[in-house]
């Protein structure tokens, strides 16, 4: 049995979601890095919440559907993963439901965290501290010891489904007073972190997901590795696992490498002139 994968834009009301059926024998591809695999398996099995925290495009959200697939073979496990991405217009009616009109009477909608909550799938709230801080305030009954989830507008409570998990995400790097998680929210999730995977592992990643050879897999690697190494001469952001695959994926196409680190590296981590010099020469010392 398949699961679905539901992405909502919470921006677009009353347009229904983004549905996608998965393989169940075809999970979405994943390399572990540490055992964070055995962690999130052991925490969905004991129903505990899980925070996943690294920087931008190291796969926090590739693992999660990865996690979601495998998980829903287990008996009592997700049927599907709902996931939500954050944004600092999304309120806490967004999350739980609204009543809305539709032709000629009032009804009540589920938000995508209820819904979640009353099928028993993973929800998956993508850079939670993009969110209103009113909206955090809403799931700390679903993670701890009560699974429950208080609708107000119903006067209603609802207990979370048995195949239900929590499960947030943010980038820590962009952390500031206005934007920041929350003691009192981080203590109630089991923590992974994730950074971007070392050269031996990342080149087998980009070969995988951009279809080049292993050669060049392993040069974008190293590309990725050294320019990582400029955040100390002021970079703010290294480079993404996700923007080596965007080079490979450009190089495949017949774009010269040079040029494909050029537009998916150089250009989309500065704007900064010393910066993309740096980027630059780090690019052509790989790329002659």
């Amino acid at each position: 049995m398949g699961i679905e994968l539901k992405k909502f834009d919470t921006r677009t009301q009353g347009d229904g979601p983004e549905v996608r059926h998965l393989d169940p024998h075809n999970a979405p591809y994943y390399l572990p890095i540490g055992d964070e695999v055995e962690i999130f398996s052991a925490a969905y099995k004991a129903r505990l919440p899980v925070l996943l925290k690294g920087p931008t495009g190291c796969g926090k959200t590739r693992f999660v559907e990865h996690m979601a697939h495998q998980l829903s073979a287990l008996d009592n496990g997700p049927n599907e993963l709902i996931t939500v991405a954050c944004h600092e217009d999304l309120t806490g009616s967004d999350l739980v439901g609204r009543y809305l009109i539709q032709a000629d009477e009032t009804v009540w909608v589920d938000g995508p965290l209820t819904q979640a909550v009353r099928r028993g799938a993973i929800c998956y709230l993508d850079e939670i501290v993009e969110a209103r801080k009113d909206t955090t305030v809403l799931i700390h009954p679903l993670s701890d010891h009560r699974r429950i989830l208080p609708i107000e507008k119903r006067g209603e409570t609802i207990e979370a489904h048995e195949g239900f998990l929590l499960c947030i995400s943010y980038n820590p790097g962009y952390q500031s007073i206005q934007k920041n998680l929350k003691h009192s929210t981080r203590q109630r999730f089991v923590t992974i972190e994730f950074n971007y995977p070392p050269a031996d592992k990342e080149y087998e990643i980009i070969a995988h997901e951009s279809g080049v050879d292993k050669d060049m897999a392993m040069q974008l690697a190293v590309l990725g590795e050294k320019v990582r190494n400029l955040k100390a001469s002021g970079l703010e952001e290294g480079v993404s696992t996700r923007l080596l695959i965007y080079a490979g994926e450009l190089i495949r196409q017949g774009i010269t490498p040079r040029r494909a680190a050029t537009v998916a590296v150089t250009w989309s981590l500065t704007d900064e002139s010393d910066s993309k010099r740096a980027i630059d020469e780090v690019v052509k010392a790989i790329f002659p």
